[in-house]
């Protein structure tokens, strides 16, 4: 079972990314751009995913994860108690990856190590 705490842990090691209040909440943004906020009255988090790839977690289960409207686009509630860490850890990533400069993008994903 997957937490805020594992999130943030994950958050706080990619490049860039600091932690900050938004509305009050706990949330990661990257050169003050946010991907991931926590939303403690319901026990969710809200996460910038790639815009494809939501729409199919929307589809296929519904029970971790709904659109959230965010400005004129649609971001992810994600339950993250019913998410595996490994599974947390991806998704911390592909959020990152969506408001992160290509530049930096680029030079991490070189560095990182492959499976």
């Amino acid at each position: 079972m997957a937490s805020f705490a594992e999130l943030k842990r994950v958050g706080l090691a990619l490049p860039g990314v600091e932690e900050f209040r938004h509305r009050g909440e706990p949330a990661l943004r990257v050169r003050g751009r946010m991907f991931a906020v926590w939303w403690p009255p319901s026990k969710i988090t809200i996460m910038k995913l790639e815009r494809e790839h939501q729409r199919m977690l929307f589809e296929v289960r519904p029970e971790v994860f709904s659109p959230c409207r965010v400005g004129t686009g649609t971001w992810s509630y994600v339950e993250i108690a019913k998410l595996s860490n490994k599974d947390l850890k991806a998704l911390v990533i592909e959020a990152w990856m969506q408001v992160t400069p290509m530049t930096a993008r680029r030079a991490w994903l070189a560095r990182r190590p492959q499976p």
